[in-house]
């Protein structure tokens, strides 16, 4: 039984109400990836340098407000309310400087300008301030896009099959178990992605997001991964120095605590896209672009939405068409939804439960009883 035992769910009545746990159709689509492209507004894919800056210098600007207020009158407040202050900047920086790495996001696809090397250049230097390796990171996702869905080549959040889950899975297939994956996966997940490739296609030899000659990285691409590494090291080095002046607990307070909040989000968006009960997963004898990159569920994060740019609930328009800007992004899905028709997939459940739920139910993949060999994998979760 695949998706948690879950079998396809009938077709609904005009009153019923929508299920998102129904499953997205598997077989090959019946509209193109062009008839997708002509039903989006031409003006969609049309990138504007101003229009993308305004979308940083809004983000910086709102940071630069809450580290106003946090350094000018934190201190003045008394002990039981500081703590509580501190907690609640973490989070609403976290919340803004999640969405400056949207945006250097949209610059490692060339959605920010029509021009290379100004796209690298911002993400570059706003990837970096995040301590993320731009180039390395560019590279590994631009292969994502290519193979999503693909159970061998897929670059993140793939999933295993049942023959190849750890040994003390079943062990941590209960409410404390999950609690203690998902603390680890939100607070070190990307930490370990980078340096491990943790929950990451598996290599051949040790894969490092640092390391130019790493098996992610073709030999055109391996200079880069050295300026990707020198402007993390310029930023690390920055930051020594603010220790050095200001105390280490002061820089631990003004970036490294939006710094865990920013990386949190980062793995809590990419694995609520990834990872559903009604997503097939393909191999080889069944993968093909199109319906990999439909093998994606928009979300709700209600007003993060905005504060996010929209990576959360247009993440289907963004794996078909990543070189739009994501400010057409909105449009673009309203678009193609009526031809999407069962393809599309949303799921409006709040993010607490919507992980909750997946963590439970999507542990493992396989194909349904009966049809062993269709090449169509499901999630599960009996061990």
């Amino acid at each position: 039984m695949g998706a948690g035992g879950r079998m396809p769910v009938p077709p609904m009545g005009k009153n019923e109400k929508s299920d998102v746990l129904q499953r997205v159709p598997h077989s090959k689509p019946p509209f193109t990836l062009g008839e997708l492209k002509k039903a989006i507004p031409p003006h969609c894919f049309q990138r504007s340098i101003p229009r993308s800056f305004s979308y940083v210098i809004y983000d910086f600007a709102i940071a630069s407000f809450f580290y106003y207020v946090a350094t000018t009158y934190f201190q003045l407040l008394p002990h039981p309310l500081s703590y509580i202050a501190w907690a609640l900047y973490w989070i609403c920086q976290g919340c803004v400087l999640t969405g400056v790495w949207v945006i250097a996001h949209e610059c490692g696809h060339h959605a920010f300008s029509n021009y290379q090397w100004l796209d690298d250049t911002v993400g570059l230097i706003l990837h970096s301030t995040l301590l993320v390796p731009y180039f390395s990171w560019k590279y590994s996702h631009r292969r994502h896009h290519s193979n999503t869905g693909s159970l061998e080549r897929d670059e993140v959040f793939v999933p295993k099959v049942k023959s190849d889950i750890s040994w003390f899975a079943k062990y941590m297939n209960n409410p404390l178990g999950r609690v203690l994956i998902l603390i680890v996966q939100f607070t070190l997940g990307w930490p370990l992605y980078l340096l491990f490739n943790v929950s990451g296609r598996p290599y051949e030899r040790f894969t490092c997001h640092y390391d130019p000659n790493s098996p992610i990285y073709s030999d055109r691409e391996r200079a880069q991964i050295l300026v990707s590494d020198a402007g993390v090291l310029a930023v690390t080095y920055g930051l020594y120095r603010l220790a050095v002046a200001h105390g280490l607990s002061w820089v631990l307070c003004m970036y490294g605590g939006p710094l865990l909040v920013v990386n949190g989000f980062l793995v809590l968006i990419t694995y609520l896209q990834h990872t559903h009960p009604s997503l097939p997963h393909y191999d080889t004898s069944e993968w093909d672009w199109l319906r990999g990159a439909l093998a994606t569920v928009d979300r709700d994060y209600g007003i993060l939405n905005t504060v996010f740019h929209n990576i959360t609930d247009t993440h289907v328009a963004h794996h078909l068409f990543s070189t739009m800007p994501h400010y057409h992004a909105m449009e673009a899905t309203k678009a193609i939804k009526p031809i999407l028709g069962n393809y599309y997939q949303f799921d409006g459940t709040s993010v607490f439960k919507a992980t909750w739920r997946e963590a439970k139910e999507c542990v493992y993949v396989e194909p349904d009883e009966g049809e062993k060999n269709t090449g169509v994998f499901w999630y599960n979760n009996k061990l």
